[in-house]
């Protein structure tokens, strides 16, 4: 049996693994992992966290125990040695602090009308509400973290806030806090700016259970979400809950920083659709009843049939009903109720169009070819009619940016997703742009009908 160092070994390996799995996921799996010992056939690995030795477990153990035994030349087993001393794995400017058991901070005031009995449940929303509720009693023991993805007006909101309330009931001690990544943001830069940045971690790294909303919005916003990484890793390697919401999944996010979304991709993922018809009309008669307001059934139907992509929008077009009945006592009729919300089923406008209508839209106006926009030519004549037509399609149909991608001649998800925040930015700095895109979807609305 010939005699070989561990750091050889793992280094070799790695790199002959390297071939086959590329050098993204080298480095992000292998590369923050250390040989520490190869004692009685075992090769004792150190990783940064339980995160680590699962995945690795996962996904190439199997075929890291083979490449082992060919570098050796006999059998070699794997141990993992979980790395529990965090501030030895964070850069060493950025400590992770240790609350006093006295101190004590404000949390966010969760909303008490948020609750699962007065959250309806649907097809649409059936896996996110039961695993929801499934962890607010037993917080960080499974489904951690938990990312729940939908569209805005959807329920993702009211489902976070129904968390923290049932953790608080059954755990009256423990240390929840809601937030959204925006006041997130807002808190590292003044903690920053005001040299407390020490106190900024404690307050967050101390917490049992962390609640932060539209994590979308905190991808890509460089030392917040490098922060939020670290803050991310302390608290799941104490075993504290985190729950995040977005607007797409994390599959859909801005590549920029592959760590975080990673991370989010080994929790539990669900998402949310917009309602049926059946849970439309559950919401619209719960509320109705939870406010004490009577409302016929053939108006109820109405609002329900009108309104199909928004939960608020259906909950704001009662309490418009409502506000109208106050002021005149008239007795609410269909007609009556067409007349006060014309504006608001107006305004959700939001039934998704085809993209074979965008296509056709975009290429019109560009004076090119649909075939064109499924193409590969990169001139600016091309280019950038196709990624308008990206973008419209991200915003105006309910497919993901792969089956958009596949939409046009085969393109990978990533390319459309540059194409949409290319298009935002530009949307953004020009308001002549901004006419034009807008204009654009009044023609593919009206093209669709």
């Amino acid at each position: 049996m010939k005699t070989i160092e561990a750091g050889t070994l793992w280094t070799s390996t790695v790199e002959r693994l390297r071939a086959e799995i590329g050098d993204e996921n080298t480095e992000l799996w292998l590369k923050p992992v250390d040989a520490l010992t190869l004692e009685d056939g075992v090769l004792t690995l150190k990783v940064p966290n339980k995160f680590f030795s699962d995945g690795i477990k996962e996904r190439y153990q199997k075929r890291l125990i083979s490449l082992l035994r060919d570098e050796a030349g006999y059998e070699i087993g794997l141990d993992f040695r979980v790395e529990r001393d965090l501030t030895r794995v964070l850069p060493p400017s950025d400590p992770v602090p240790v609350a006093s058991p006295q101190s004590d901070f404000p949390l966010s005031e969760l909303n008490p009308r948020y609750t699962f009995d007065s959250f309806v449940i649907g097809e649409s929303n059936r896996l996110a509400r039961a695993t929801a509720e499934s962890i607010s009693k037993s917080p960080g023991t499974q489904y951690n973290p938990y990312v729940i993805y939908g569209d805005v007006g959807l329920g993702k909101t009211h489902l976070m806030h129904a968390i923290g309330n049932s953790v608080r009931r059954h755990h009256p001690r423990a240390r929840v806090l809601y937030t959204t990544s925006e006041h997130f943001v807002n808190e590292f830069i003044t903690a920053v700016q005001n040299n407390q940045i020490e106190a900024f971690r404690a307050r967050y790294r101390s917490l049992d259970c962390l609640l932060i909303d539209d994590i979308q919005f905190l991808i890509a916003k460089d030392r917040s979400e490098q922060e939020f990484f670290h803050t991310f890793n302390a608290l799941f390697d104490s075993r504290k809950q985190i729950v995040v919401s977005s607007d797409r999944s994390p599959k859909e996010m801005s590549p920029l920083e592959k760590r975080l979304v990673s991370r989010l991709e080994w929790g539990f993922v669900a998402d949310i659709k917009p309602p049926d018809l059946e849970t439309r009309i559950a919401i619209l008669r719960k509320k109705a009843a939870h406010e004490d307001y009577v409302v016929p059934d053939d108006i109820i139907l109405f609002i329900a049939s009108s309104v199909k992509s928004n939960v608020r929008a259906l909950e704001g077009c009662l309490t418009r009903l409502k506000a109208f009945q106050a002021m005149t006592g008239e007795q609410l009729s269909i007609d009556h109720a067409r007349d006060i919300l014309k504006e608001s089923m107006e305004l959700d406008d939001s039934s998704p169009v085809r993209v074979e209508t965008i296509q056709r839209v975009v290429a019109l106006k560009y004076s090119v070819d649909v075939k064109d926009l499924k193409g590969h030519q990169r001139t600016v004549s091309i280019s950038t009619p196709r990624q308008v037509a990206m973008y419209l399609s991200c915003v105006m149909t309910e497919l993901s940016s792969t089956d958009i991608g596949r939409a046009f001649g085969g393109k990978d998800h990533s390319t459309v997703l540059h194409a949409r925040k290319k298009i935002e930015k530009m949307v953004a700095a020009d308001p002549f742009f901004l006419e034009i895109i807008n204009k654009l979807q009044s023609d593919i609305k009206a093209a669709e009908r």
